[in-house]
């Protein structure tokens, strides 16, 4: 039988308890935190076969992000200079912005997708995303792929 290989990309509230706490037991083990399984897992309160069950398919998006393309996609109001805004902000992280494409502004909102290349200079993508997110009239943020 197959195995299912789909991916997404899903917020932080969306994700089950368990799940988070599979993630935060990896980072024990992998900072030294924790030397073992057994007291990964105690510690952050699953069991070792929840542990197991899901070590493999769950990972923050952040890790290993260097050097790779994240693709999102903005909806916003149209507003004189904040597509300027939203340039400077990745700017200000050092990312490479590799392609936008912009629509006409219908009702008053814009689409937007960009394609932004993490640097390995580039700050917490994480943060960066969450930093547009925040801006005056940006109404919406979505990840569409990570290569």
């Amino acid at each position: 039988m197959a195995e299912n290989r789909e991916y997404y990309i899903v917020k932080e509230k969306a994700v089950s308890e368990v799940l988070l706490k599979v993630v935060e037991a990896k980072r024990l083990l992998e900072t030294g935190a924790a030397q073992t399984v057994q007291e990964a897992t105690e510690e952050v309160g699953i069991s070792r076969s929840s542990f197991y069950k899901y070590k493999d398919d769950i990972f923050p998006f952040h890790e290993n992000n260097k050097g790779k393309t994240v693709t999102f996609l903005l909806q916003m109001k149209d507003r004189p200079g904040l597509l300027s805004t939203v340039l400077k902000v990745i700017a200000d992280y050092h990312a490479n912005v590799l392609s936008i494409h912009q629509s006409i502004p219908i009702n008053g909102i814009g689409s937007l997708t960009i394609s932004v290349e993490i640097l390995p200079i580039t700050g917490d993508s994480m943060s960066l995303m969450s930093d547009i997110e925040a801006l005056q009239d940006v109404l919406y943020l979505k990840i569409l792929g990570r290569e």
